[in-house]
């Protein structure tokens, strides 16, 4: 009850900031993006033990090309998480993430401090996975 709740919340938030998009971007972001990033939240929750909060930063992100480097992150999170977090330490390393920031930069990059990640895409590409674990895992 408590993730449909969170994932209304910020479908409601990520609709409001399309607010300026066209039809296509906000089609786009409600059938590929949201779901996408409900997905990796649930899979971080399931796999790793973490409850880590998304922020899409959509006012940096203009049209569905650029919508699609955050599918590709959160996607990467939702297929590698679960290979992973095998272990405590493994587990332990990832959940000290407590929210992730997205947003588009001119160039894609994981920085990581005081349990917030800042994820960045460019035009073409997205943080892959082992680029946000090598920032956290040290």
């Amino acid at each position: 009850m408590k993730l449909t709740r969170f994932a209304l919340a910020a479908a409601v938030f990520g609709l409001a900031s399309l607010a300026h998009a066209g039809k296509a971007e906000r089609d786009f972001y409600a059938a590929e993006v949201q779901p996408a990033v409900s997905a990796a939240a649930t899979t971080l929750k399931q796999s790793c033990g973490c409850d880590v909060k998304f922020d899409v930063k959509m006012s940096t992100y203009e049209t569905v090309d650029q919508m699609r480097q955050i599918k590709h992150y959160v996607s990467s999170i939702s297929s590698e998480a679960g290979r992973y977090c095998t272990d405590a330490a493994s587990k332990k390393a990832i959940c000290q993430l407590k929210s992730v920031d997205i947003s588009r930069t001119s160039s894609a990059d994981f920085k990581f401090s005081g349990g917030k990640g800042i994820a960045t895409t460019d035009e073409s590409s997205y943080p892959h996975w082992g680029m946000m674990t090598t920032a956290i895992d040290k």
